[in-house]
């Protein structure tokens, strides 16, 4: 947030006109930083922190597709909505399947694609505390998991995310489907948290997620 208190949006737009007036039409709610390509739009993403993104599919240097997959594989988990003349369906889907939280086609209406943004700043808040599991503490915000004995795991964002979701019902089984609608693509198949769950085991210890035969995946109990 600003001092103002307003979500801080990176807006990633090359057309020069269309990018002023979404970030004036923009500027009542959030506090909007313009790129005009997906080279800088990438060097601002990956050095300052944003509530949310804006990204044009047709970019110049890097293109709007390209741009998502960078900050994806860097770990970057703030939401990203993909504003762009190509609204097909398949373009839809190749968009979110890049790693983008929401798509809008242009033209587009200005008050529609503020609420969006309210929404996704809502519902992909950082988390401003840590998550106690065993002898271990969870910030999820900065991607790690520290030992009350000094060690340190630096983890994915979907890792991040799987620990969160499961140690903040500590009681609750989770089954694959429950894990798949909350942090994956819901085409995604069930072994991908199978996957994970392995990586995990092997980062912190076999006791960090407990399997429940025939049931799915309960936060566990790990000690150094």
């Amino acid at each position: 947030m600003t001092t103002a208190e307003r979500p801080s949006i990176l807006l990633v737009e090359d057309d020069p006109a269309l990018g002023p007036l979404i970030t004036e039409l923009l500027e009542q709610d959030f506090d909007v930083r313009l790129a005009a390509n997906g080279r800088d739009g990438l060097h601002l993403a990956l050095t300052h922190r944003w509530d949310a993104m804006v990204v044009d599919r047709g970019l110049p240097v890097m293109d709007g597709i390209a741009l998502i997959t960078a900050l994806r594989a860097k770990g970057i988990v703030t939401p990203i909505l993909i504003l762009t003349a190509l609204g097909a369906t398949e373009e839809k889907i190749r968009g979110l399947d890049a790693g983008a939280n929401d798509y809008m086609a242009k033209p587009f209406d200005a008050l529609e694609l503020a609420a969006r943004l309210r929404a996704l700043t809502r519902t992909y808040a950082q988390p401003t505390s840590t998550l106690g599991i065993g002898d271990w503490e969870l910030d999820a915000g900065a991607r790690s998991m520290r030992s009350v004995y000094g060690s340190v795991v630096t983890l994915t964002a979907k890792e991040a995310g799987l620990l969160e979701t499961l140690a903040s019902a500590p009681e609750r089984v989770f089954t694959r489907e429950d894990l798949i609608n909350a942090l994956f693509h819901p085409t995604d198949q069930p072994g991908v948290i199978d996957t994970y769950v392995h990586h995990l085991r092997r980062k912190i210890s076999k006791a960090v997620i407990r399997t429940v035969h025939g049931l799915g995946y309960q936060i566990g109990d790990p000690h150094d």
